[in-house]
């Protein structure tokens, strides 16, 4: 085994790691926002928020040293057209996925208050989850299109 091959696979495992992660946490906030129970939503939210801290955080953070390493291992220039599209399209991720944690974290908490004080969830709590949706499209997909770009390589 290569230290080549290491590099590729923690790599590769990041790219799992976060397109898993935000493929679970999307399904399970969406099936808790839809049962309307405070409560459930409160306990899913608390769990997404711990989840994005654990496992995307560290793929998020070990994607760039890994990618470097390769770029480094392979000679592979920052001007190749994938690569900066993959780039540009990491920060494009990061600027979306940011914000979602702190929506999830006001979620939560709006979810607990409402569960706490037997009262339903607040307008706010329903703003953020349209907002949370909507920044997950362009979050999501953009992460989607990296891993095309680093599978097809197109010139």
């Amino acid at each position: 085994m290569t230290f080549y091959f290491i590099i590729k696979y923690l790599h590769v495992l990041g790219a799992i790691a976060i397109l898993g992660t935000g493929t679970g946490i999307a399904f399970f906030m969406l099936t808790a926002h839809r049962s309307g129970d405070a409560a459930f939503i409160a306990r899913t939210a608390a769990t997404v928020v711990i989840a994005d801290m654990l496992f995307t955080a560290s793929a998020v953070l070990l994607q760039p040293l890994t990618g470097g390493l390769l770029m480094l291992l392979t000679s592979t220039a920052l001007a190749e057209r994938w690569l900066a599209a993959s780039l540009g399209l990491y920060v494009v991720a990061g600027l979306f996925w940011i914000p979602v944690i702190f929506m999830q974290v006001e979620m939560r908490d709006l979810a607990r208050l409402a569960d706490a004080q037997g009262e339903p969830l607040p307008l706010r709590y329903f703003a953020l989850f349209r907002r949370w949706f909507l920044f997950g499209i362009p979050g999501f997909g953009s992460v989607m299109l990296i891993l095309w770009l680093m599978i097809a390589k197109p010139v």
